[in-house]
């Protein structure tokens, strides 16, 4: 290098040593620690001398709470175990114990004869291993190879050593022997002479079960077992990280290969309930989802079936945070603990009731009062069967009034609509049609009545305006439980003439009804925007979903973005039949296998009810023999009302004059209404309300109102239809 070119030769040595000391801000004491902070600001210089803000330090601890925060926010595993919280699984806990000591003990009982007759048989065979054990014994038969492996090394010495042991042993065995010998037969010749008969008779038949146990045969055992359990392997934590290893996630996959676990256990295994718990955090950007789109991958790896493994999130956790639960059983064929309402029991309807248990076997409970419910499945996973238990639950509280409607026809709810309903059709034929249109339109104006009422109690009696298990008991006031259950809903809200009505008037008693003690239960196979319109699924606060097909049904059934969060109603297999999310109760999805309860156990329930109302007085409508009156058609049309109280002469109508005048027309259809009712009620019909601007003392008012030719060309396009029909 020329001398003037300067250049300048680095140490490169020196040049780490000093950039890596210049990371220490021990080392300079005046280093800046901010990267706000320059050095104008605090008079020192920084840490790096290329301006290179050092993020994470290596000699300064992580910021954060102190060991006292972090002890307040730790979560706490609670002293006593959960199953002794609860009475009802303690008591079902020791009923299952009761019984299968009981069953073992009269399995064997009864096959006593025949143990001891194998035994009997087997000691001959036993007597001659004994003699022919105990002479081996003597001669010391067990050293005999390692003597004979000195004979073959032709080791003189260690054999005239181990031939002196062996006499030594034959000598004090032999001895031993006789003692032995002369000592039985001393006993037994006592207990010939002196002992009474029985005594002897139980020393000869212990003597030969002995001997019969000692000839037994390792392949022919004498006692068989009188319940075969079930051959569940222990969770260890090498089993599930192997499982997870199989998943073909790539950053799990990735930090095994680098030999670490890919996964962090925070608790350990432990048994709960019929089945194992683990739990523990995911690798970073892995979520339980990703675990749950593969859990017939994850049966595979843990080589469980596949109703065994179920993983699940936890709410008040991060995303990576998984709950891996492995059963014994298969959830679908495991036993199912007795239904508490099989055989008795009566119901309160505003009280929570046990309809189905979870994968460890606890009991889950339902209220059916406050909600409006929806069920999704895909054909033949059992959402009929469910909506049926859920209607014989209602069917035990005797004040309820039960309105069912089995739109597939097969008769599936014929056990509860014949026996307690109080309107009840199946098909989907004109007659049911109208029959359903004009229980729809009672009960629109059952609602109307019940707000009224519920308005007019004092606060003392009605203190959060809703109707109360004390308010329904007071049959004056009329504000008993009703119970509407409709299997395929979407028969009727597609229905190409009345199916607007039906939806109308269905999103009304699924927003307002609960209040006032009007239940919804709607059943669909179809779980689309249009067999479930949104104003229904949007406002259902309680929801059962079996398997579905696609990501768009789970989100209707279960509420929008349940797919992502994990609550996945599609990992459901075939055989799954009645296994479902559940949402409601105030918690997040659960896991439930719903009671199964077929055609003649509904009837004696159903028949249970009956009995009830029929003592309470409370029996009517349909079940008591009384035929409704069906309609084929509206009997008021709101569009045609509207044209007859806004002349055509007037383009445009405020909303409350409308209303004003619809009340004056037809009291006992529109009173009451306001202009909200009006908008909602136009909005099935494709209309909605505009602003209308009128001139009052001068000046502009725009308010919400009708366009009368929008009114028009919907009447034109529908009677087009119906006369294209």
């Amino acid at each position: 290098m020329a001398a003037d070119s300067g250049g300048e030769v680095v140490d490169l040595g020196k040049a780490r040593s000093a950039r890596s000391e210049s990371t220490d801000p021990t080392a300079r004491p005046a280093a800046d620690r901010s990267a706000d902070s320059g050095p104008g600001e605090s008079g020192v210089e920084s840490a790096d001398p290329s301006g290179t803000v050092l993020v994470d330090s290596p000699t300064l601890k992580a910021v954060g709470p102190g060991y006292l925060g972090r002890l307040a926010a730790a979560q706490r595993r609670p002293i006593v175990p959960a199953w002794l919280h609860s009475l009802a699984e303690l008591r079902t806990a020791s009923a299952w114990a009761a019984r299968h000591y009981a069953h073992t003990t009269g399995y064997h009982a009864l096959r006593t004869p025949v143990y001891a007759a194998r035994l009997a048989l087997q000691a001959p065979a036993g007597a001659a291993r004994f003699v022919g054990g105990t002479m081996r014994w003597m001669a010391d038969r067990e050293g005999e190879p390692v003597r004979l492996a000195a004979v073959r090394r032709e080791d003189a010495a260690e054999y005239l050593k181990l031939s002196r042991q062996r006499d030594g042993r034959v000598r004090m065995r032999t001895l031993v022997t006789a003692l032995g010998m002369f000592t039985g037969l001393a006993t037994a010749l006592a207990l010939y002479v002196l002992a009474p008969d029985w005594l002897q008779a139980v020393s000869v038949t212990a003597l030969v079960m002995a001997l019969g146990v000692v000839g037994r045969k390792a392949d022919a055992p004498v006692v068989h077992r009188a319940v075969e359990l079930p051959k569940a392997t222990k969770l260890t934590s090498d089993i599930v990280l192997r499982a997870l290893g199989a998943l073909g996630i790539p950053a799990i996959n990735q930090a095994q290969a680098k030999g670490r676990d890919g996964f962090e256990f925070t608790a350990p295994i432990t048994r709960d309930g019929p089945g194992w718990r683990a739990q523990g955090n995911l690798p970073f950007g892995v979520t339980v989802t990703d675990v749950i789109e593969r859990r017939d991958r994850l049966a595979s790896g843990l080589r469980r079936p596949l109703g065994c493994v179920w993983p699940e999130a936890v709410a008040q956790e991060h995303t990576g945070h998984l709950v891996l639960w492995v059963g014994d059983q298969d959830l679908t064929t495991a036993k199912k603990p007795q239904w508490p309402l099989a055989k008795a029991g009566a119901v309160d309807l505003f009280k929570p009731v046990a309809y189905g248990t979870d994968q460890r076997g606890r009991w889950i409970d339902v209220t059916l009062m406050y909600i409006a419910g929806v069920i999704g499945a895909i054909p033949r996973m059992g959402k009929t069967f469910l909506l049926r238990l859920l209607l014989l639950i209602a069917a035990l509280d005797p004040r309820a009034e039960l309105h069912t409607y089995d739109m597939k026809g097969t008769g599936d709810l014929d056990p509860v609509g014949n026996a307690v309903s109080h309107r009840h059709a199946a098909g989907d034929d004109d007659e049911a049609i109208g029959y359903a249109l004009a229980d729809f339109r009672a009960l629109r104006e059952e609602l109307r009545r019940r707000t009224k009422v519920i308005r007019s109690l004092p606060r003392d009696i009605c203190p959060e305006s809703k109707v109360t298990s004390q308010l329904a008991d007071k049959r004056s006031l009329g504000l008993h439980p009703i119970v509407v259950g409709v299997d395929e809903c979407q028969v009727l809200f597609e229905h190409p003439e009345h199916g607007k009505e039906f939806e109308e008037i269905a999103t009304d008693l699924v927003k307002r009804g609960p209040a006032t003690g009007i239940v919804m239960l709607l059943a669909t196979q179809r779980p689309d925007a249009k067999s479930l319109p949104t104003g229904i699924s949007a406002n259902a606060s309680a929801r059962w979903c079996m398997k579905v097909m696609g990501q768009t049904e789970n989100d209707m059934v279960l509420g929008t973005s349940a797919y992502k969060r994990g609550v996945r109603a599609t990992m459901f297999a075939w055989g799954d039949k009645g296994i479902h999310y559940f949402v409601g109760e105030g918690a997040d999805a659960r896991i439930v296998a719903g009671v199964y309860v077929d055609a003649p156990g509904a009837e004696t329930i159903a028949a249970r009810a009956r009995k009830a109302r029929e003592t309470a007085g409370l029996l009517t409508g349909h079940a008591l023999g009384e035929a409704a009156e069906a309609v084929t058609g509206p009997s008021y049309d709101l569009l045609a009302d509207i044209l007859a109280v806004v002349p055509a002469a007037q383009a445009k109508e405020w909303s409350e004059a409308v209303v004003a005048r619809l009340a004056e027309l037809r009291p006992d259809v529109y009173g009451g209404w306001e202009p909200d009712a009006l908008a909602a009620a136009l909005k099935p019909h494709g209309i909605s309300t505009i602003q209308v601007g009128r001139r009052v003392d001068g000046k502009v008012v725009n308010r919400r109102g009708i366009d009368r030719s929008h009114i028009t060309a919907v009447i034109a396009e529908r009677d087009g239809k119906r006369d294209a029909g």
